[in-house]
């Protein structure tokens, strides 16, 4: 049954002549002064890591402030890191993070590269979905840091009649700090609402097999397009501190299952793929081997030609553009490479939305 009464307060949701053409979707004429209700949609909610709003120094502050203070991504006692966070960090980092996002911001949309990605990946997500379902379903992304933010998304998918909501964080492999954080944002934005919507959220797709073939799809279109042949293929996932994985958080393995699938798909003997994280901070110990030193010892043995792929990134963003393709590549080169490749993430590929497209759809059974 649909209810509706009035109109919506977000433009692109204003019209509820198409909410009635649900299957057996009903009009029910509400009693004077009753709040406007309006249920019957099945929303998709895509949630990516976040970015900041501009490159500029407020903005960075603001978008890293949000990310270091999560207890997920930093979990020593806000006591010890909050001082250190506000008079030390902040007062430096947004500058350098600032002049790292400069040199790959899309200038002509005004905003970084993982944004402007994942509204393509909704886009096209959105236009596969509506063919299958018609206006049964809702298809939306969010930012677990910056903007558009997960409680501001949600709003918009309860006014347009979402009652049930798939939620996607884009992560492959689990892990407390992506997956985890993602969830926990959802959650507190549920907490604030009266009429909560059924929520499924989509398990970690590390092995999924449609996920395998488009990495390896990926692999062999940059291989036929390269002039030189790698010696070896690094697959670079986000780092992690070690005493995570003691503690139980399973991302290592996961990314260990998703190259060693990776090499299975391609059909290569194990040495010629090989596995590092990157982007560690703070003193401790991270998972290893790092990859920035992981590229330079591999030059200074003897391997001229490589090539990088960062397996664990549903779509391009400073880590890869700025972090792989200019300082591992520059640091690769300083040290004897010769030849290298950053292959990039799989964003809006026709592969990749396949999987997507095949995931929600497995995840929408007995809704839609």
């Amino acid at each position: 049954m649909q209810i509706i009464a009035g109109s919506h307060t977000e433009s692109q949701y204003k019209d509820d002549r198409r909410v009635n053409k649900l299957p057996d979707a009903g009009l029910v004429k509400l009693p004077q002064g009753h709040p406007e209700v309006s249920f019957g949609r099945t929303g998709i909610l895509i949630a990516n890591l976040g970015t900041p709003d501009s490159t500029g120094y407020r903005a960075m502050r603001r978008y890293l402030n949000e990310f270091l203070s999560d207890r997920r991504v930093i979990d020593y006692p806000r006591w010890k890191w909050q001082p250190v966070l506000q008079l030390i960090v902040l007062t430096r980092r947004p500058f350098t993070s600032g002049r790292a996002y400069r040199t790959i911001w899309n200038t002509e949309a005004n905003e970084s590269p993982l944004l402007t990605i994942t509204r393509q990946q909704t886009d096209l997500l959105s236009e596969r979905l509506e063919k299958r379902f018609g206006d049964a379903v809702r298809v939306d992304f969010c930012m677990r840091y910056g903007n558009p933010s997960v409680s501001s998304v949600l709003d918009r998918m309860l006014t347009a009649g979402c009652r049930r909501i798939v939620y996607f964080p884009l992560y492959p492999q689990y892990s407390a700090t992506t997956t985890a954080t993602a969830c926990d944002q959802l959650f507190r934005a549920l907490m604030t609402r009266n009429w909560q919507p059924s929520v499924r959220v989509v398990e970690p797709y590390f092995e999924h097999p449609g996920y395998i073939r488009a990495l390896a799809s990926a692999v062999e279109a940059a291989w036929s397009q390269l002039d030189f042949e790698p010696q070896l293929l690094l697959t670079s996932f986000h780092g992690l501190p070690e005493r995570y994985l003691r503690e139980g958080d399973p991302y290592h393995c996961h990314c260990q299952k998703t190259a060693r699938l990776l090499c299975q798909q391609l059909g290569w003997v194990p040495d010629r793929l090989a596995v590092s994280f990157q982007s560690r901070f703070g003193p401790e110990a991270w998972l290893q081997p790092y990859t920035d030193e992981e590229t330079i010892r591999l030059a200074r043995a003897g391997c001229e030609r490589l090539a990088v792929m960062a397996p664990g990134f549903a779509a391009d963003c400073i880590e890869t553009l700025e972090e792989i393709e200019e300082q591992i590549q520059h640091g690769f080169r300083a040290a004897g490479g010769r030849h290298f490749a950053y292959i990039p993430c799989l964003n809006a590929s026709l592969a990749h939305i396949d999987m997507l497209e095949d995931i929600i759809v497995d995840n929408l059974a007995g809704w839609v």
